[in-house]
C-alpha cells in the first residue's frame, strides 16, 4: 500500500477555457506541469489523475501518471465538490490494494510548482499532530480588511462589518492584518480524517505559505503565464530538463 498518493483532478468540462487541462503552456499540456512536479517529488508514491475523459486518461498515462478509473459523470459537473472526487478515489484505492495514509491534492490550474516545496508541505503536515489538513496559501497583495461589500441599501460597506463608514479603509496597508488566499499549489489531506468526519479539511487546517502564484481560469491567464515563462524558464527547466 502506498502511504502518499497525489490526486490530480482533470475533468473535461471546463467552460471558461474549453479543454483547459490539456491546453498547451510552454509547449506542454497544462496537466503535464502538475504530473511532472509530482513525479519529481521524493515523497509521493503514486500519481493518479482523476478524470471523466478517456482522452485525458490516455494522455495522463503517456505522461507518466496513472489513470486507473474514470470519474462518474455525476461527480464531474460544474458544481461537483473536491470531497466527491477525493472520496471516489479513496474508495477505488481501498478496493484495489488499500487507501493511502495521505492524499496530496494537486490542482493542474496552478502549473508553476516546485517539487521541493511539495515535499516540504508533506513533511510539515506530518510534523503537526493537531492538523486536520494542510492548505497552501499566499499573502494577498491587499489585505481583505481593506475590501468592501455592497450593503442591501446599495452603498459600500466594510467587508464582514455592518459599517458603511469607509475612511478607515484608506489607512496604510501596514495597519491591517495580513490576509491569505488559497492558491492550489499543494494541499495535504489525511485519509483517516476524511473517513472519520466526512470532510476533507476540518477545523485545524495548517497554512503552508508559498510564493505568490497565478491560477489558470481564463485565456488571459495563459497569456500571462506564457509571458512569465519567456522571462524566466526556471520552473520549466526544473520540471522538464
Amino acid at each position: 500500500m502506498s502511504s502518499i498518493v497525489a490526486l490530480i483532478p482533470a475533468r473535461a468540462g471546463s467552460k471558461g477555457v474549453p479543454h483547459k487541462n490539456i491546453k498547451p503552456l510552454g509547449g506542454r499540456p497544462l496537466i503535464e506541469w502538475s504530473i511532472k512536479a509530482c513525479l519529481k517529488s521524493r515523497l509521493i508514491d503514486r500519481v493518479i489523475v482523476s478524470t471523466d475523459s478517456p482522452e485525458y486518461a490516455e494522455l495522463a498515462i503517456k505522461l507518466g501518471a496513472e489513470a486507473p478509473f474514470l470519474r462518474p459523470a455525476e461527480i464531474s459537473a460544474d458544481r461537483s465538490t473536491d470531497y466527491d472526487f477525493i472520496v471516489h478515489a479513496l474508495d477505488w484505492l481501498a478496493a484495489n490494494g488499500g487507501e493511502p495514509q495521505h492524499v496530496v491534492h494537486i490542482r493542474p490550474t496552478t502549473p508553476y510548482r516546485d517539487p521541493a516545496l511539495v515535499d516540504q508541505a508533506i513533511n510539515a503536515f506530518r510534523s503537526e499532530p493537531r492538523a486536520t489538513a494542510l492548505r497552501s496559501v499566499h499573502e494577498m497583495s491587499e489585505s481583505a480588511y481593506k475590501t468592501f461589500e455592497i450593503a442591501p441599501a446599495g452603498q459600500l460597506k466594510r467587508l464582514g462589518s455592518d459599517s458603511t463608514a469607509l475612511d478607515a479603509a484608506n489607512n496604510a496597508r501596514q495597519q491591517f492584518p495580513a490576509t491569505y488566499q488559497a492558491n492550489g499549489y499543494v494541499d495535504v489531506l489525511s485519509s483517516r480524517f476524511i473517513r472519520s468526519n466526512g470532510l476533507i479539511h476540518g477545523d485545524w487546517v495548517m497554512p503552508f505559505i508559498t510564493p505568490t502564484v497565478i491560477e489558470v481560469d481564463t485565456i488571459d491567464d495563459f497569456v500571462h503565464l506564457e509571458f512569465l515563462l519567456d522571462r524566466n524558464r526556471a520552473f520549466f527547466d526544473k520540471l522538464f530538463a
